[in-house]
């Protein structure tokens, strides 16, 4: 079992930065595939950023502006999030899963998600 518990979402004006940070539970949190994923108002929730055993994968949306990052020995996934723009607007959660997260449908475990808001 893994409990994911997000943090650092907020309001930010177009071109700032937020850093999230998703704390997770248990000591098998290195042996997950960890992601971010968001959703919208009315829109489905869609992959943002995963970090895996075999490497890195982004959504093009997201491209160069987010960097996605572990630290194993604080059971903690981060994603630095610079350049933000209004369709960045999301609920952001954080997803553990036993093998590489690019959908929601292989999602083991979710946190309840943190807020991101961009103002123009």
């Amino acid at each position: 079992q893994v409990q994911l518990v997000e943090s650092g979402g907020g309001l930010v004006q177009a071109g700032g930065s937020l850093r999230l940070s998703c704390a997770a539970s248990g000591r098998t949190f290195s042996t997950y595939a960890m992601a971010w994923f968001r959703q919208a108002p009315g829109k489905e929730r869609e992959f943002v950023a995963g970090i895996h055993w075999t490497g890195i994968t982004y959504a093009e949306s997201v491209l160069g502006r987010f960097t996605i990052s572990r630290d194993n020995a604080k059971n903690t996934l981060y994603v630095q999030m610079n350049s933000l723009k209004p369709e960045d607007t999301a609920v952001y959660y954080c997803a553990a899963g036993p093998s590489r997260l690019t959908s929601p449908g292989r999602v083991e475990y979710w946190g309840q998600g943190t807020q991101v808001t961009v103002s123009s």
